[in-house]
């Protein structure tokens, strides 16, 4: 803390140093000990003033002119101008939740009008006002954001969205909103939260309807899924593969792997054959759909294809294990596939062999000692099946070795 206020000291002469202060997640971040990316300000510069101190204008979404500059050790620093600092607590009131509505000078000292430093230590969630929500929608996800990393909603704040019906009011909130908050939520400790309050309060059906239908189509027969529907089981997947990786992305195709079971035929149920396979080719509308990172559409594909392949790794031949780690590699999800197929089904293991599958099927044909002028004289429609061979021998060698060892 103490670091970020002696930067900001310097950043802003002394004559500035009564009229600015540090507001909202960088206070509640600092209390908390906790490296915040960005710095959040409240300034009583004219914007003149700002400008003069390096800060750029950009009209924010509410409407509110914000000032920001780069840095490359603090990150963004973002100002919010007000009239004078006679403004300033009605600006923290109109936050969305206490632990935001603190302000703290450059010497540490605080203003807390709502009592958010106790919230803060008791990690409650808790909205400034009845109209917390009704001023932005978009706080009713950072709510449930807020819940996937340990936060617990006031019992008042849970009737504040209670008692309002909210899809006419995202209508016009861009999708990306949404999901820069599902994102941020798929990184935290309890990611499964976010979504379950979603369904919890019927928030969302129209940026996700996946994931609202999903508690009416059956996992599978109930031999294999006994957790019933296909909601509880993703939500099952998702919590084992977070509890062995943090990364977002493993995370979300751990969600979403049985997308494709979303477009089966009830009267094929409860099994789904093929899913798959259609599971591959909804996931790009489904992502594109969200304005997510191409990097998501890629993976979720891939994840959607081969993971019920991967369930049956220790049945496969070698060529098809070699075929699939190409695969992997081509949809980023080497590290993914693993995680998600031994999360498919309760006490799930690892697939034996697949890092050096991977290895091998990533390798070029020099590294498997393939002669080039051999190569360049066989027919081009046998070049592909000679290398997969070449793959297969490395790969039975390299195990064989192993059980030696």
């Amino acid at each position: 803390m103490t670091a970020n206020l002696h930067f900001l000291k310097n950043l802003f002469p002394p004559s500035c140093h009564d009229r600015v202060l540090v507001v909202g997640g960088t206070v509640r971040d600092l209390l908390l000990g906790r490296d915040g990316t960005d710095i959040d300000l409240v300034a009583a510069l004219s914007a003149e003033e700002l400008c003069a101190l390096g800060f750029r204008s950009v009209e924010a979404t509410s409407g509110t002119t914000i000032y920001f500059k780069q840095h490359p050790e603090f990150g963004t620093i973002e100002a919010t101008r007000i009239g004078s600092m006679a403004d300033l607590e009605s600006d923290l009131l109109r936050r969305d939740f206490t632990i935001n509505a603190m302000a703290m000078d450059f010497n540490g000292g605080r203003l807390d009008p709502l009592g958010g430093e106790k919230d803060l230590q008791t990690l409650t969630l808790r909205a400034c006002s009845e109209k917390s929500f009704s001023g932005d929608p978009l706080r009713l996800f950072r709510a449930f954001r807020f819940a996937a990393d340990g936060w617990c909603m006031t019992p008042d704040t849970a009737a504040l969205i209670r008692m309002q019906a909210w899809p006419d009011a995202f209508d016009a909130m861009p999708v990306e909103r949404f999901s820069a908050e599902m994102l941020k939520a798929l990184a935290l400790k309890a990611p499964e939260r976010f979504f379950q309050l979603m369904i919890e309060f019927n928030i969302g059906a129209g940026f996700l309807p996946e994931l609202f239908h999903m508690a009416q189509i059956p996992a599978g027969p109930l031999r294999h899924h006994p957790e019933g529907d296909l909601l509880a089981h993703s939500i099952q997947v998702l919590q084992r593969v977070a509890a062995e990786t943090a990364f977002p992305l493993a995370r979300f195709c751990a969600l979403f792997h049985d997308l494709g079971k979303l477009a089966t035929d009830p009267a094929l149920y409860p099994t789904h054959h093929g899913h798959d396979t259609t599971g591959f080719a909804m996931a790009a509308e489904f992502c594109n759909r969200l304005r997510l990172p191409s990097v998501y559409r890629k993976a979720l594909a891939w994840t959607c294809n081969l993971h019920g392949k991967a369930n049956k790794w220790d049945t496969l031949r070698d060529s098809s294990k070699i075929k699939m780690a190409e695969q992997a590699i081509k949809g980023g999800i080497t590290r993914i596939l693993p995680l998600v197929s031994a999360a498919d089904k309760a006490g799930g293991a690892p697939m034996p062999g697949w890092d050096d599958t991977v290895r091998i099927a990533g390798m070029s044909t020099r590294e498997l000692g393939i002669d080039q002028g051999t190569l360049e004289s066989m027919p081009i429609e046998n070049r592909t099946s000679f290398i997969l061979q070449k793959r297969v021998e490395m790969l039975r060698v390299t195990r064989t070795a192993q059980c030696a060892g």
